[in-house]
């Protein structure tokens, strides 16, 4: 059997994802068969995987990234449970893959028995294949509220007996109180279990730092095993960190004499928005997500990202003048790209009975083709090709379809057998499918023709920039961190031989339920 750790966090975004891929990493250099788990996930940023019996599921795509950096395919059972919120009170379940009911809160409860015992035979049958298991927990494992019935925090660590280590962000501020509260808001047997702390996103001199880590060890008998520095380079499929307003990446300087501007709009139930990742890591380009009508109209590229409720962003992007500022960059002429739900509310009319369950409404009407809605989901990867010489990859999770099509407007992307996929009108593009320009002449040629049609004659697209090694180098700096900043010693002691024994109890504890 193996050996395992579980990496939970005093928030959310507090580094979970991040250090558990850079602790696979690390190990995964060392030639251990190391396999990341996430029991529950709650994301709409998936990854399709083919499952054993061939056909699509979804994972979510932090896991899916740290699978890459324990260099392994991703595998449904290492995110056997996801959730994709569609609204402020329900989620759509996707059980091993497929999704399976929508829940609330409610409803939520009483599905949570099935659901922790297909996690815990996953995660039994990864520890029967590797040599160990490196756990992600989800929040923070002292939600209270939430801990009757919990297996994905310390519920998780105490059905495998693992230690726990808590990350937690100074960037942030308040690191110390929130890693002492969390230890101190558990019951006895959940703390014998938190070996010990690693603090993420430390700028500044680790000297002024020094002092607070060894009264964090004194008022909690536990160390931290190290400091994590802030870096810009961290941000290829980091699921919880879109932000308004920010610019992705770090922009390399433009290969010619102009840059291009990319707005993606940042609609409330955003899906997959990792796909403008790929147009960031090119020299000359930046990209910027926003909720401002202002940059739309700056912009010279506007992208429609996926949704995970179409509709409603698509009221959304009406009620915020959104809706105005796409219509007027497009009527300009400028490129504009919608991306699964972005790609569907550029049509004229979309019919839905599914997830909005509102009939049919009038879509922004810049493409000539309606979108029904399936109650199946598609979910599969797909190949196809966008000229002789353009190989296209990219994988479809989405509900809508294309009901009915100008069978004259130029598809985006040809298939195999000669149908089209996605549509392109002028300067207005579309398609179904994510991850698409992660193929890289496809990329290029889309980005030139962007260009051409913003009116940016001196942008130049790099030949070389290949995504793929962008990746790899991220996921490589990931495991250089760990190796240099972590006691890596320590983290394997806990791996082997489990929770440190007599560590102390810190009061009050969790509170009487």
């Amino acid at each position: 059997m193996s050996g395992g750790l579980l990496v939970a966090g005093t928030t959310s975004d507090a580094g979970k994802s991040v250090l558990t891929a850079g602790i696979c990493r690390w190990l995964h250099r060392q030639g251990v068969r190391v396999a990341p788990f996430k029991a529950q996930n709650m994301s709409n940023n998936s990854a399709v995987v083919v499952g054993r019996d061939g056909r699509g599921g979804e994972i979510g795509r932090a896991q899916a990234m740290q699978a890459a950096a324990a260099g392994l395919a991703p595998d449904l059972r290492f995110n056997p449970v996801l959730l994709k919120p569609g609204s402020d009170l329900a989620s759509q379940v996707v059980l091993l893959g497929e999704a399976v009911e929508t829940v609330t809160a409610g409803t939520f409860r009483e599905l949570r028995p099935r659901l922790a015992e297909t996690a815990y035979t996953a995660l039994a049958e990864l520890r029967a294949e590797y040599d160990v298991v490196i756990c992600e927990g989800a929040g923070s494992p002292a939600e209270i509220n939430l801990r009757a019935g919990d297996y994905v925090n310390m519920g998780l660590a105490r059905h495998a007996g693992w230690p726990t280590i808590v990350v937690g962000d100074i960037d942030r501020g308040g690191v110390f109180a929130s890693m002492f509260g969390t230890v101190a808001l558990l019951a006895p047997a959940d703390q014998a279990l938190i070996a010990g702390f690693v603090i993420n996103k430390f700028r500044g001199d680790l000297g002024l730092l020094r002092p607070g880590l060894d009264m964090l060890r004194q008022v909690t008998g536990r160390p931290t095993y190290g400091v994590l520095p802030w870096s810009l380079d961290l941000w290829l499929d980091a699921e919880d960190s879109l932000a308004y307003g920010r610019v992705l990446g770090r922009p390399a300087a433009p290969h010619g004499t102009e840059w291009l501007d990319v707005a993606v709009v940042r609609l409330p139930r955003i899906s997959n928005a990792t796909d403008v990742e790929a147009l960031a890591t090119e020299p000359g380009v930046r990209v910027r997500l926003t909720v401002e009508p202002a940059e739309l109209a700056a912009a010279d590229l506007v992208v429609l990202p996926g949704s995970k409720s179409t509709v409603a962003d698509l009221a959304w992007l009406r009620e915020t003048g959104l809706a105005d500022a796409v219509l007027a960059h497009a009527a300009a002429g400028k490129p504009l790209l919608g991306i699964c739900g972005g790609f569907q509310m550029l049509a004229r009319e979309i019919h839905d009975p599914v997830e909005s369950r509102l009939g049919t409404v009038p879509g922004l009407g810049l493409l000539p083709l309606e979108v029904g809605f399936d109650q199946r989901k598609t979910v599969r990867q797909s190949v196809g090709s966008a000229g002789p010489d353009l190989p296209v990859r990219g994988y479809e999770i989405h509900h809508g379809y294309v009901s009915s099509a100008d069978p004259t407007v130029t598809p985006l992307i040809t298939l195999a057998d000669g149908s089209g996929e996605g549509m392109v009108l002028g300067a207005v593009h579309g398609t179904h499918w994510h991850g698409a320009f992660e193929s890289d002449a496809f990329r290029r040629r889309f980005l030139t023709e962007a260009a051409r049609l913003a009116g940016r004659h001196g942008f130049r697209v790099a030949t070389d920039n290949v995504f793929a090694v962008a990746r790899e180098r991220s996921l490589d700096l990931l495991g250089d961190l760990v190796e240099e900043h972590l006691d890596t010693d320590a983290l394997w002691r806990l791996i082997e031989t489990g929770p440190p024994p007599g560590l102390p109890f810190i009061p009050p504890g969790a509170p009487p339920g």
